[in-house]
């Protein structure tokens, strides 16, 4: 080989290993660069995974004392209503006890004035006047007056011997009706599907909210079975607006469409229309309102009676909407 070509030889064969080292040297930089580069990647994403690990804790401790709360709360809520329940439940006993004494002194007063009226000079009651009586004479059986453990003043009757059958009052328990009611009882609710409750609605409730309007009267029925009916006594002194008068008025009952005397309005839910209401349209309401309420006594297990007790104060209920519709009921004495 000429010593040029052996020259040039020499020369390629160093530059070609001159250029390998470095090729090498740059691999071995790059290697390493990104073997710090993932180095530094794997810690961040270390500490990423530790922060969320950390998040996470907290979130679940976050959702276990909401839940905590929210049970407590609830909790709280529904022992509020229990006691709302029972002090209402003791507050409507009071009242039907006062009423029924109320009822008690004013039949009291109606014979008292009854004893007095029937006194007159020429007549005397001698009832009354005990010194006309005949030394032999005993006093006559009827009223007498005597004084209670209360020292109220109370009228007690000496029946006749001839009014023991009339004024006594029997009942029998009927079997079917009794049957009904104890099925219901099993599982108490407002659903028409049970033979108990479609029977009072087509026997009492039906008749007794049958009105002359019988679009109004469908309202008030929907009104009392969903409870959001309000009754309330009329100011005297204030003057209907155009639209009471189109609701019925002082004067003139909005469900029986009859002028009478209304002392008291309904008003339907949310609605701001009024309806004046006469006395007796007032009684067949309350009296289907009193059902539903004792309903839904035993319905929130508020009523603590056997259950024939409860089967007795239900007919009783149902006796007074029978009683009603056929246009019986007691106002307040002026």
């Amino acid at each position: 080989m000429p010593p040029e070509e052996a020259g040039a030889h020499r020369q390629e064969t160093y530059n070609m290993s001159r250029l390998r080292s470095s090729s090498m040297e740059i691999k071995e930089k790059g290697t390493e660069f990104l073997r710090d580069q993932l180095d530094a990647a794997q810690k961040e994403l270390k500490l990423k995974d530790e922060e969320c690990v950390r998040l996470s804790h907290v979130r679940n401790q976050l959702e276990q004392e909401l839940e905590e709360l929210t049970a407590s709360l609830f909790e709280e809520a529904h022992k509020m209503v229990r006691e709302a329940n029972v002090k209402q439940a003791a507050a409507e006993k009071q009242l039907k006890e006062a009423q029924g004494k109320i009822d008690v002194l004013q039949a009291e007063v109606s014979a008292l004035k009854t004893l007095v009226l029937t006194s007159t000079p020429s007549s005397p009651n001698r009832q009354l006047h005990p010194q006309l009586l005949s030394p032999g004479s005993s006093r006559p059986r009827g009223h007498t007056r005597n004084k209670s453990a209360s020292g109220a003043l109370q009228l007690q009757t000496e029946p006749l011997p001839t009014d023991a059958a009339t004024n006594r009052e029997d009942r029998e328990m009927d079997s079917v009706l009794f049957a009904e009611f104890l099925s219901w009882k099993e599982k108490p609710g407002l659903d028409r599907s049970s033979a108990f409750i479609s029977r009072v609605f087509r026997e009492d409730i039906g008749p007794c909210l049958s009105f002359t309007c019988s679009e109004l009267s469908q309202s008030v029925q929907r009104a009392v079975e969903n409870n959001s009916l309000t009754i309330e006594p009329v100011a005297m002194s204030s003057l209907p607006t155009v639209k009471d008068i189109e609701c019925g008025g002082p004067n003139k009952c909005a469900l029986s469409g009859m002028s009478r005397h209304c002392r008291h309005r309904i008003k339907l839910g949310d609605k701001e229309n009024y309806y004046y209401i006469s006395p007796s349209s007032r009684a067949r309401i309350t009296a289907v309102c009193n059902f539903f309420t004792y309903i839904r006594y035993i319905q929130q297990g508020l009523v603590r009676q056997e259950v024939q007790q409860m089967f007795w104060e239900v007919m009783r209920l149902r006796r007074e909407m029978s009683v009603a519709k056929l246009g019986y009921f007691l106002t307040e004495e002026s």
